[in-house]
């Protein structure tokens, strides 16, 4: 007997969609067909409604220090927070620092994730330091524990985070050789700290100068950068939250050129202008890079629809906003971030439901192809030997995005007020029901580590 059938829905991945039963055993996918005809301890009755993988939120941040403070979404609540928006893996972001394991760090985390977690979890690891070669020698142990892709920031030089291109080499190189992937933050990190110092002294400190001090220019001179030794080097590399016209335009050209690089995008990028920043709320939509200009979010979104992007996620990293006050009179004070964890999944695929995009499109960028890409071989798409991580999307349900309806615990957010024609109803993890119209129904410590495969 099955434990679950999915009966009547139709089924929509990257490349196709279908009328079609799906049947689920043990948390896998063991069945599809048309009219399964199986006996089940439950039924669900999906007719009229999209059946879509979970999403993969392959950015956040949960739990982590920053500015002073730590972000308002612990692991529990992000979690919760994911499992509400159709997003059944996160991929979280820990930090290691001079002396730091990258193990010992991941095992840290992992300590908290396994009774926190309420949907699947894998983690990336950001290297700030090599102590003296041996992180590049545990690296291969931590792809053996499933651990294949490692951030690196060109960016946060004060904040000792950042570093140099040599560093960037070597780390591209090391996980060429282990069959890992190297994510980048791509920004100029001397010319912010100029613009920085100089809008200080001219007492120009509004949020529209934290813009000023990282617009296109400092980030597409980093992006091209960091495509220069992506192409020389032959070592794939992943660009995260890619928010310019300049830089998405060297990254695609390099794309046709057979150079090994994967583009990343985030939400805000693709709904809001850099004029948010002139808002009397503008502290709010602080986050590094910082919104551009029309002409990128343009840019992204034509990007997009010829699938020159990879992946769209969150870089998730909300404050609370007496925190987000902090930098009132200062923009250098503000904690850098926005939440949207719980909101990426039903924002791409109401850009979908308008005719933007295609609702396969949308199952690609959040879900298919960051499942490929980072190595979750059970993830990503709904057929046979998959886990049961799916979503039923209900065309037809109108929703509107409000701090009061959402399942964080932050007290604002930068979404208030989008309408949304089309919501998922229903997320199931590994065919366990997390979300119902509305409700978290899942628990703290469902979640499971995803150990990945490395590149071949």
């Amino acid at each position: 007997m099955l434990d679950l059938i999915i009966e009547g829905g139709i089924v929509v991945t990257a490349n196709d969609r279908f009328l079609c039963d799906i049947g689920v055993k043990d948390g896998k996918i063991v069945e599809m067909a048309v009219n399964l005809d199986k006996e089940a301890k439950e039924v669900v009755d999906a007719t009229g409604k999209l059946v879509l993988p979970g999403a993969l939120d392959v950015h956040t941040h949960m739990a982590m220090p920053f500015g002073g403070t730590i972000v308002a979404d612990s692991y529990l609540s992000g979690t919760r927070a994911a499992a509400c928006g159709g997003v059944t893996t996160i991929f979280d972001y820990p930090v290691q620092r001079k002396g730091g394991t990258i193990m010992d760090l991941i095992n840290s985390k992992k300590a908290v994730l396994e009774k926190e977690a309420c949907v699947d979890w894998a983690s990336h690891c950001i290297i700030t330091d090599f102590n003296d070669g041996q992180i590049l020698e545990e690296m291969e142990e931590a792809v053996k524990e499933g651990i294949t892709s490692y951030k690196c920031f060109m960016v946060y030089k004060k904040a000792g985070m950042m570093v140099d291109d040599g560093m960037f080499a070597t780390l591209l190189l090391r996980a060429k050789e282990l069959g890992a992937l190297v994510n980048v933050h791509a920004e100029n990190s001397d010319m912010i700290d100029y613009f920085e110092a100089k809008f200080k002294r001219e007492g120009k400190l509004s949020p529209w100068y934290h813009y000023l001090a990282r617009q296109e220019f400092v980030e597409a001179e980093a992006d091209k950068r960091a495509l220069h030794w992506c192409k020389h080097l032959d070592a794939p590399l992943y660009i995260v939250h890619m928010a310019d016209k300049e830089g998405l335009e060297a990254c695609i050209e390099g794309k046709k050129e057979g150079v090994p690089i994967y583009i990343e995008t985030c939400p805000q990028y693709l709904e809001f202008t850099c004029d948010v920043y002139k808002r009397e709320d503008g502290r709010n939509f602080v986050c590094s890079p910082p919104i551009k200009g029309e002409e990128s979010r343009q840019a992204l979104w034509e990007a997009i629809k010829k699938n020159q992007v990879d992946v769209v996620a969150t870089d998730h990293c909300p404050f609370q906003s007496y925190e987000k006050d902090w930098g009132i009179d200062d923009f250098t004070k503000i904690p850098n971030g926005c939440a949207g964890v719980e909101n990426i999944y039903p924002y791409m695929l109401d850009a979908a439901n308008s005719g933007k995009i295609t609702f396969s499109q949308a199952v690609a960028l959040c879900s298919t192809n960051p499942a490929r890409i980072f190595g979750c071989d059970k993830k990503g798409a709904v057929r046979v030997g998959n886990d049961a991580d799916i979503v039923i999307y209900d065309r037809d349900k109108d929703f509107t995005i409000s701090v009061n309806n959402m399942h964080s615990d932050y007290d604002h957010t930068i979404w208030e007020g989008k309408k949304l024609h089309g919501y998922p109803v229903k997320t199931f993890l590994r065919g366990q029901l997390v979300y119902d119209n509305g409700d978290f129904v899942g628990k703290p410590g469902m979640g499971r580590f995803v150990k990945r495969v490395p590149r071949s």
